[in-house]
């Protein structure tokens, strides 16, 4: 697989045709990668275009979820002009009567399939109004399976762990963060889960600062790709990284063959070993 992950700038498009464009203009920069990756809330940079008003957070969101239709047909049709696989990033998308979080994965035939955010944030909760989405799921891709871990979703094992026990080898993880603190929960915690799991993590964040956006103002982060620390890896597990906050895409070309390999023949094999169940712990004295 050659995989491309985004270290995505937020600007100010002035409509969804002059977006297209842009996401054009940077797709035709990935060269012969096969699966491009945008970062967590990407569209959302048209907010301030599409509420017609700065300063408006829940404006913002709102304008983005009712033009969702619009951007995902936009997102569509980018895929299939280029021929590629694309996570677009992610977007509110009514649920019933809640909006939740979710990334849309597109085929090159333009086939598309939904990965939901299924832990908001503080802020997703707050000023976004956004619900708790569906429990995460697996994709089949020509590469094998793949899993989707929003932004947050990383920070919690159980949520990965399932996607890694339905066969998923890769996970893909579009994030947003407004601080450097909130960048390194991210990535640490993917790095976290790349060991366990012996698997890949993948992350690709928002970066720059948009002061129009209330949303958006501010986007911390690097893209990278995580390994476990084993056989067949780099010691320190990065396979690929950015530079902070820059704008740029991040290449990497990754084999199923490798995650297979080391859970066969790792000097420790945490896949295997992982524990069907814990059980609560308990005081201890001292004698």
């Amino acid at each position: 697989m050659r995989l491309a992950l985004a270290q995505y700038p937020i600007e100010r498009p002035a409509s969804i045709a002059a977006w297209r464009d842009k996401l054009d203009a940077w797709i035709a920069r990935t060269g012969d990668a096969e699966l491009l990756v945008l970062p967590e809330y990407a569209c959302v940079e048209l907010g301030v275009a599409l509420c017609g008003r700065e300063g408006d957070a829940a404006g913002e969101i709102a304008a983005v979820r009712e033009a969702g239709p619009e951007i995902v047909a936009t997102l569509r049709d980018c895929a299939m002009r280029h021929g590629c696989w694309l996570l677009g990033g992610s977007l509110p998308v009514r649920r019933g009567n809640a909006t939740v979080n979710a990334a849309p994965l597109i085929a090159p035939d333009g086939r598309i399939a939904w990965q939901d955010k299924h832990r908001p944030t503080r802020f997703d909760a707050g000023p976004w109004s956004l619900s708790a989405g569906a429990p995460p799921g697996v994709f089949d891709t020509p590469w094998g399976r793949i899993g989707i871990a929003i932004c947050y979703d990383v920070e919690f094992a159980p949520l990965v762990r399932v996607q890694v026990e339905a066969g998923a080898w890769l996970i893909l993880v579009p994030t947003c963060t407004d601080t450097v603190a909130g960048f390194n929960r991210v990535r640490l915690a993917a790095r976290a889960r790349a060991i366990e799991n012996q698997c890949l993590i993948a992350i690709a964040p928002t970066v720059g600062s948009a002061p129009w956006s209330a949303g958006l103002d501010t986007n911390r982060g690097y893209a990278a790709v995580f390994g476990p620390c084993d056989r067949g890896f780099p010691e320190d597990g990065v396979l690929a990284r950015g530079a902070m906050d820059a704008a740029q895409w991040v290449h990497a070309a990754l084999d199923p063959a490798v995650v297979t390999r080391v859970r066969d023949d790792g000097d420790v094999r945490n896949h295997a070993d992982w524990p069907s169940a814990v059980p609560a712990a308990q005081p201890h004295g001292f004698a």
